[in-house]
């Protein structure tokens, strides 16, 4: 009988300890577009704003564009819950072609969801 009660409690806590939200990564936004601007100001930045809206300490792992244009540098220490974080974008268009452009940012996380992608995207016009 003592060996069930222990069991049922061992239980009970593992449940307790699922039902345990995880940490959880909310941005403001995804997507931030530069607008137009001129080859002779290439490098344009922002801001993507971020809290954790979990319940367990968010670490971002990595976050990589998908261009050597685009550098990404983001919060390091862990976001506690309810907490803000950033992740700042700069875009490097010296040497590329004018126009339209969009690049991604792939953001790796131990959340719920360990991965999103946010958007940058702009018109470069000639000199």
């Amino acid at each position: 009988m003592k060996k069930i009660g222990i069991l049922i409690v061992m239980v009970c806590l593992s449940l307790a300890a699922m039902a345990q939200k995880d940490a959880q990564i909310k941005f403001d936004k995804i997507t931030h577009n530069f607008g137009t601007f001129s080859e002779k100001n290439p490098v344009q930045e922002c801001v993507f704003t971020f809290t954790n809206v979990g319940e367990k300490p968010l670490v971002i792992n990595q976050a990589v564009a998908s261009c050597g244009c685009t550098i990404p540098k983001y919060t390091k220490q862990p976001v506690m819950p309810g907490q803000k974080g950033e992740i700042k974008v700069t875009y490097n268009g010296a040497g590329k072609f004018a126009g339209h452009f969009k690049k991604t940012i792939t953001v790796r996380t131990n959340g719920a969801v360990e991965v999103t992608r946010l958007y940058v995207e702009g018109d470069m016009t000639e000199k």
